[in-house]
């Protein structure tokens, strides 16, 4: 399955790229918010890793509107935040994210929660 990960750190990008290879995997990036919505339309990825907080368009913007776009709005969506005062759970939910994690995250609990959304089995 395919994933696009949307952060504007490369630091995050590239940790989660290990991640997501070691669980076998594979992965488009993206540094913003318009990025990753021009990236999925064209991609049509499996799943969605959204960092909420980004410049220019933020992850709930940038969630919203693939929400309300036929092509995009049944991918699963999950929310990371470093700063979950500032983002609830309720407003990723609200805005169409399927699961809601803060950073930092284990690398253990992201495969698990890609594995549950994806249908395949704990390995």
């Amino acid at each position: 399955m395919k994933i696009l990960v949307v952060d504007d750190e490369p630091f995050m990008l590239r940790m989660i790229q290990i991640i997501l290879e070691r669980g076998g995997y594979a992965m488009v990036a993206a540094a913003s918010g318009d990025e990753a919505i021009e990236i999925a339309r064209k991609e049509q990825p499996g799943l969605i890793i959204m960092d909420a907080m980004m410049p220019k368009m933020d992850g709930f913007t940038a969630l919203r509107l693939l929400k309300g776009e036929p092509v995009t709005s049944s991918i699963p969506v999950i929310m990371l935040t470093a700063n979950p005062h500032k983002f609830s759970r309720e407003e990723a939910e609200s805005s169409g994210a399927t699961v809601f994690l803060t950073k930092p995250f284990s690398p253990t609990q992201l495969l698990e929660e890609i594995r549950r959304l994806s249908g395949r089995a704990t390995q």
